[in-house]
């Protein structure tokens, strides 16, 4: 029987060197001190020296050499794992820092192999193969070519930068060379940002036809990166820039381009969307966004964004226990045709300042609030450019009993002030202003039934009475035209959603929750309610399911599947059963499938500015037809002009070592600013050099 010898030496490694200032431990089957001064080690080897970790069959030291002979299989590795070199012969000096390495591979972050006739160490810092190759995928004895490969005469590595340079360096595909560099420098897979060309992307559009786009990655510092990209096609001349830096207390982004292009000749196109966001003293956090664009049609052309309204803000926050504040600077611009004509009478800046905070009284809680508001439009015309300017404070006492009967009853009594500004609108006063007292008391009764499985049920039947009613002038509605009526403010005092409109009239808000948890991780809600008022006050538009002496019955329901599933819907409909909205989400995965899909119905509501009906489904899905190809689809439909409004198809192959994504898309919407187009996308990604590591699902296995 083998008994393992643990060897310390004690004399700061001098058994191994006079230069080094750490101990050794070596652990070996047999160690043996010869005449000649020399130390032999055999069987199952292991030198533990600094940061460095040495395995090996048989190691013999000579003390007058100062060197190390050590035969393999040899595994030599660096601090934490990252970098690992593993031969069948070495010869090392002492402290493991300088030698060669014969028949050597070289595997960086467990992902990226170099592998060469000879590896030689210098300084423990440099690391040079001679005739070598580079790839970070699998190969097999019955398939010895990898999918990409990059041979050199010489390949240094530079452990402390984390580098790699190659000598004549020649780019092989499939065992194919495509192409060829007398020198290349690229980072080791352990180095997250360096400088450097990124690889480029094929773009065909139907407008802008093939091009290609180069990134350039430039790290400024350690804290800051800028990536420029020029695309070149037949078509266009255009430049992408996004910049990135962190600070030590937040961190800004900012992207962009600038386009000379055939679409429009003689124009400058361009686009700069920024954010950023800051943790500033006492609690308060600074936002910021910016969305700039030189014409309504330079982000749909270029694919950059969908988005048809900008909105760039700034904002200070600061959420704490017992206040909020909240000051916040928007400027609109619309993109929309139907739009872009009467923009000067559209919304431009809005300034807002609000602060709301609960104090413990009388056994319950009161809510002081104050918020001041301005929007301005840019037409000066008398009732198409009205700003207005409002100034509000509240005040509110919330209290809730529970009786011994499981009931709870929450009352709420309140005032709300305004007063308004208005200006370049002769329908309304210069000076106005409301008041609106408010009250409201609610009983809760939930019962919880538990099953002998573990899973337990809860029903809560709702009933809210509420009144309210506004006293005053008639002022300008601006922040509450859009109103929509869900399970999340089904026992709200007021369904608007803003300032400058409050729910009127007596009454009451009723409604009954179901939900069931099943301890295998599956939960089902369900909700149903409806507003009955004491008479018609005329607030509410027919489409938004709440006008009327009786809103219609708003039915909602939930789903959940642990991880797997999340299936959403809500319907508002009336006695027989008419639908003004009906919606449905559905998202659902499996190791081998994805989708994601909506489906929404709403009723025309021209004073929503919805003139006609919507109805659309949209879906957004991803199947893994085998181990290395993943098929997705995508795409919105119109059904109401019954066609398609945006599709997409694509492909991606993806293994250990490498990623390709082949996409098509297609836009057939048009408008005066807005044409239909096709593009056609090919992006290529190589793991191993910085582009991060494919899961273990996607390796090769290699046939036995």
């Amino acid at each position: 029987m083998r008994r393992p010898l643990i060897f310390a030496l004690a004399l700061l490694l001098s058994s191994f060197g006079a230069k080094a200032q750490q101990t050794a431990t070596l652990v070996a089957d047999k160690v043996q001190l010869t005449r000649q001064n020399t130390l032999e080690a055999t069987g199952n080897i292991e030198v533990l020296y600094g940061e460095t970790r040495l395995r090996a069959r048989r190691i013999t030291y000579s003390r007058a050499g100062q060197s190390l002979r050590i035969e393999g299989p040899i595994t030599l590795v660096e601090g934490d794992g990252r970098a690992i070199l593993v031969a069948d012969q070495a010869d090392l000096d002492a402290d493991l820092q300088n030698g060669i390495l014969t028949s050597a591979r070289l595997v960086l972050d467990q992902q990226l192999q170099l592998a060469a006739n000879e590896i030689a160490r210098v300084d423990g810092r440099y690391t040079r193969l001679s005739r070598s190759v580079a790839s970070s995928c699998e190969v097999c004895a019955g398939n010895p070519t990898p999918v990409w490969e990059i041979r050199a005469r010489e390949i240094i590595h530079d452990q402390q930068e984390r580098q790699l340079y190659f000598d004549q360096a020649q780019f092989r595909f499939l065992g194919v060379p495509i192409f060829y560099s007398p020198r290349l420098r690229l980072p080791d897979p352990t180095l997250k940002r360096s400088s450097g060309f990124l690889l480029p992307s094929l773009r065909t559009s139907s407008r802008l036809k093939t091009g290609v786009k180069l990134p350039y990655f430039q790290t400024l510092g350690d804290h800051a990166d800028l990536t420029l990209t020029p695309y070149v096609s037949a078509a266009t001349r255009t430049l992408e820039a996004r910049y990135r830096q962190a600070f030590a207390m937040g961190e800004i982004s900012f992207e962009g381009a600038v386009s000379d292009d055939d679409l429009r000749p003689g124009e400058t196109r361009y686009y700069l969307f920024g954010e950023g966001e800051f943790e500033l003293p006492r609690q308060f956090r600074l936002n910021f966004d910016v969305e700039l664009v030189s014409d309504t049609a330079y982000l749909l052309d270029y694919g950059f964004s969908d988005k048809d309204r900008l909105d760039s803000e700034i904002s200070i926050t600061r959420a704490r226990q017992r206040d909020l504040f909240r000051a916040s600077l928007t400027d609109f611009r619309t993109l929309r045709a139907s739009e872009v004509p009467i923009r000067g009478q559209l919304p431009r800046t809005f300034s807002n300042v609000s602060y709301e905070r609960r104090i413990k009284g009388l056994g319950g809680e009161f809510r002081l609030g104050f918020d001041a508001a301005s929007l301005t439009r840019a037409s000066n015309v008398q009732g198409d450019g009205r700003d207005v300017s409002r100034i509000g404070v509240s005040a509110d006492y919330r209290r809730a009993v529970t009786f011994a009967n499981g009931m709870v009853a929450t009352g709420q009594l309140g005032i709300v002030a305004s007063t308004y500004d208005t200006r370049q609108d002769p329908a309304f006063a210069t000076n106005t202003g409301q008041v609106t007292p408010r009250a409201s008391i609610e009983l809760r009764w939930p019962f919880q039934r538990s099953e002998s499985g573990g899973a337990y049920q809860l029903l809560e039947p709702v009933i809210q009475l509420a009144w309210s009613e506004t006293n005053g002038n008639i002022v300008p509605n601006e922040d509450s035209v859009l109103v929509e009526f869900d399970e999340g403010n089904l026992f709200d005092l007021s369904r608007f959603p803003g300032e400058d409109a409050r729910e009127q009239g007596t009454r009451a808000n009723i409604g009954l929750r179901w939900t069931r948890y099943d301890p295998a991780g599956w939960t089902l809600g369900v909700t149903v309610g409806r507003v009955f008022r004491s008479e018609d006050t005329g607030q509410f538009a027919p489409g938004t399911g709440l006008s009327g002496e009786r809103s219609d019955w708003l039915a909602a329901g939930q789903l959940r599947l642990g991880d797997r599933l999340a299936l959403s819907h809500r319907a508002l409909f009336d006695d027989d059963f008419s639908f003004t909205r009906n919606e449905t989400r559905l998202a659902w995965q499996n190791d081998r499938a994805a989708i994601g899909s909506s489906y929404l119905w709403m009723e025309a509501e021209p004073a929503e500015n919805r003139p006609t009906d919507t109805h659309e489904l949209s879906v957004d899905a991803a199947y893994r037809l085998s181990r290395h190809w993943t098929g997705r689809l995508d795409g919105r439909f119109d059904l109401v002009a019954d066609r398609t409004a945006e599709a997409g198809i694509g492909m991606e192959y993806r293994s250990e070592c490498l990623t390709v994504d082949l996409s098509v898309s297609r836009r057939f919407t048009s408008s005066t600013s807005v044409s239909p187009s096709t593009d056609f996308g090919l992006n290529v990604s190589l793991a191993g050099f910085g582009s991060g590591r494919n899961n273990e699902s996607y390796r090769r296995t290699c046939a036995r």
